[in-house]
């Protein structure tokens, strides 16, 4: 069963195995988007994105068992499923051919598709992510040295209770408590201004109890990006304390076709944190590759 009513420009699209819900905002070139997570939903991008709608189609996809998507075997959770998924949505919205935008676990999901699926996509995204999850060894090191103490503190409890977590309130409580964590300035203002654009988010506890017992889905990949075929762009924020500039390198390294671009006042939210530059950055990409 689906957790709500479709909102403006929302509609469920038919997959093998279940239904996922999406929003489409403006028109032209078709861009899958893949939220962050696990366990959050498209409002991971508010409306951030929207300018694009000028030049593309923007498909915001609630993956696999996340936000209005209907509830699917928790046997088939995994990284890979949901990297199969877009290929499969494709293939239900008739696109013949589309790019696709993945940001923090979302950019683990188009990783994974670039992969598995060389090709299939025209062009990817890969927005704060990591090929490995070796590159996650930095963050325990980084929170020992985030400032201020209280936050610290307020990001540790909240990284604990990913594996108890029971209610969309309490996964609420948890993204608010870490954000910090994720911006360049722990103290920025846009961060509550985020939490207001994307206040009617659809959190999935167990979703995200479940990937967190199992290290996020575990990516490993970097031994196979030499086979991803399609122009690839890598996106990182310079402060970025989860997903490193290292990994971000690391992805550009391995993939033949790709570009890096780093994002000099950003942490881990580039969309947000350097907006209008973020929203330049794939325009270019699109220019030099449709």
């Amino acid at each position: 069963m689906s957790n709500s009513n479709p909102e403006p420009g929302g509609r469920y699209a038919k997959l093998p195995d279940t239904r996922l819900y999406i929003v489409e905002r403006g028109s032209g070139y078709p861009l899958l988007i893949l939220h962050g997570g696990p366990g959050m939903d498209h409002h991971t991008f508010a409306d951030y994105l929207d300018p694009l709608g000028d030049q593309y189609r923007l498909i915001l996809v609630d993956q696999r068992s996340q936000g209005r998507s209907d509830a699917a075997d928790p046997q088939t959770w995994s990284l890979q499923q949901m990297a199969r998924d877009v290929v499969d949505l494709a293939v239900a919205l008739e696109l013949e051919r589309y790019a696709v935008l993945g940001h923090s676990y979302g950019a683990l999901v188009a990783l994974q598709n670039a992969v598995d699926f060389p090709g299939q996509a025209a062009q990817t995204i890969i927005s704060s992510g990591f090929p490995s999850a070796r590159y996650l060894e930095h963050v325990a090191k980084n929170l020992e040295i985030f400032e201020p103490e209280s936050l610290r503190r307020s990001v540790a409890a909240s990284w604990e209770r990913e594996t108890q977590v029971e209610t969309p309130e309490e996964v609420a409580q948890l993204l608010h408590d870490q954000m910090p964590f994720h911006f360049a300035d722990p103290l920025d203002p846009r961060i509550a201004e985020l939490e207001a654009r994307g206040s009617a988010a659809i959190y999935s506890p167990q979703v995200l109890r479940h990937f967190a017992l199992q290290a996020y889905g575990g990516i490993e990949v970097e031994e196979r990006l030499g086979g991803v075929t399609q122009p690839t762009l890598v996106l990182a924020g310079k402060h970025d304390r989860v997903c490193s500039v290292p990994a971000a390198q690391a992805i550009h390294k391995g993939i033949p076709n790709s570009e890096l671009v780093i994002f000099e006042h950003s942490g881990h939210m580039t969309f947000v944190e350097e907006n209008l530059l973020y929203l330049e950055v794939v325009r270019k990409f699109f220019n030099q590759h449709l």
